[in-house]
């Protein structure tokens, strides 16, 4: 049955507000927020995290300045319960729940999908809901509306659903997806933090894991939260399987393939890759596709099964360590025995080129206008770019051979004119016309 509306609690509780006591409650109030922003101030110390759920960009939009304020309120509400009747508090504290409801939900979600347009709509709808409900528990409105709901009910197989049940289980099914985003991201921030090469592979590998075991747990007690019977879970699993079959082969490929490519270390993040003509280096390997960043900034979506089935080549699987050429040419009579020490030396001075193996520079051809020399040099670290460290060895080149007065010789060609001694037949012929044409 319906509880009529009872104006007396909210005008009592208006009357509350108004008695003097309520200026002591709202000085302890701000005693608490105070207190609340001191100790998350002395917590997160000068450092400024960057998109912290816990800190947020500031003190006050993150969660745990309105987790604080709500603890200190409700301990000075109770040990005020025998001196006054709480008033302020008791239109405080619902507010403090609704914020730390959104700050978390809002935080959570923008660090789990950071840049998602979708993701910017959900948190206004999080933030109205949870303001009309204080509105509604502020107001003595919000039992009422729950009879309501409870009259609204509908038969789904052998259980019988009441709007409330829905509504509740929800709000919990939401709470709780919210808390494995937040687990996993943690989880998996701190498993990839210090790993390079394959260690970060396996460590990606786990993370992927504990996500995905996390959010199945999550979905199981949302499911249960909001009534549904698990054990129709079979029959859905049944019908996935046939989907897997027919329409999403290609999305289960690319996770299957996903998981190979992290198991077997084949492509790590921070290789250098080319995949179908584009270079650059492996920045995320995620469950369905990987990100290749190229040196001039653009980046590639590449599905995983792609990785697997086409031809790939890794610059660093088995050596980090890349070739890189470069040439020169010197004029004719320079003397290449005793250069070629010279500029290995200033080379291999070069701070990224690598020590072993050691530069060479060797003959490689005889052009037309000058010896041609090939440099060899190694680098390390590709993913920062080659063509930097080959202009710094030109140059180291160049100023070898100024300071040995070698010559970068320009293009040359020689031309040999035939002069014949002999008038020839010909041009008499044409010399007599000419003048036989002038006289006439």
């Amino acid at each position: 049955m319906i509880r009529a509306f009872d104006a007396r609690e909210l005008g009592e509780l208006v009357a509350e507000l108004t008695r003097p006591g309520a200026v002591a409650e709202l000085a302890i109030l701000a005693g608490c927020l105070v207190a609340a922003w001191i100790v998350v101030r002395l917590i997160r110390g000068r450092e400024r995290p960057v998109a912290s759920v816990w800190f947020g960009n500031r003190i006050f939009d993150g969660v745990l300045f309105p987790v604080l304020a709500l603890a200190f309120a409700y301990a000075a509400r109770v040990a005020l319960a025998g001196t006054i009747k709480p008033a302020v508090f008791k239109v405080a504290i619902p507010i403090l729940i609704s914020l730390v409801v959104i700050r978390l939900s809002v935080r959570v979600l923008s660090r789990t999908f950071p840049g998602v347009r979708w993701v910017r709509t959900v948190e206004r709808s999080i933030s109205w809901l949870a303001w009309i409900a204080v509105v509604l528990w502020i107001t003595g409105v919000s039992p009422m509306v729950l009879d309501a709901m409870d009259d609204v009910r509908w038969k789904v197989g052998n259980s019988q659903l009441t709007l409330r049940n829905v509504l509740e289980g929800g709000v919990t099914a939401g709470i709780v997806l919210v808390l494995s985003l937040w687990v996993s991201a943690a989880i998996e921030r701190k498993l990839l933090s210090g790993g390079h090469g394959h260690d970060l592979s396996l460590r990606k590998i786990a993370a992927n894991v504990v996500r995905a075991l996390l959010l199945f747990f999550g979905l199981l007690v949302a499911l249960s939260a909001v009534g549904i019977d698990l054990t129709a879970l079979s029959v859905l699993g049944g019908a996935i399987g046939v989907g897997l079959g027919f329409g999403l082969q290609k999305i289960a490929a690319n996770y299957i393939s996903g998981f190979v490519i992290l198991a077997e270390r084949s492509l790590r993040i921070g290789d250098m890759v080319k995949v179908d003509n584009f270079e650059g280096r492996i920045t995320d390997i995620r469950t369905r596709y990987t990100v290749i960043r190229s040196l001039g900034g653009r980046e590639a979506i590449v599905p995983n099964e792609t990785l697997i089935t086409t031809r790939v080549e890794n610059a660093s699987l088995a050596d980090p360590r890349v070739l890189v050429q470069t040439a020169v040419q010197i004029a004719y009579g320079s003397d290449v025995r005793a250069l070629q020490p010279l500029l290995e030396a200033a080379i291999a001075a070069v701070p990224r080129v690598v020590a072993e193996p050691a530069p060479s520079v060797q003959l490689a051809a005889f052009s037309a206008d000058g010896m041609d020399l090939t440099i060899n040099f190694w680098i390390r670290d590709s993913e920062n770019g080659q063509g930097n460290v080959k202009s710094e060895v030109n140059l180291a080149v160049l100023d070898v051979l100024n300071r040995e007065g070698i010559e970068i010789p320009f293009p040359q060609r020689v031309v040999h004119a035939v002069v014949s001694q002999e008038p020839s037949p010909a041009l008499d012929r044409h010399v007599a016309s000419t003048g036989e044409a002038r006289r006439g």
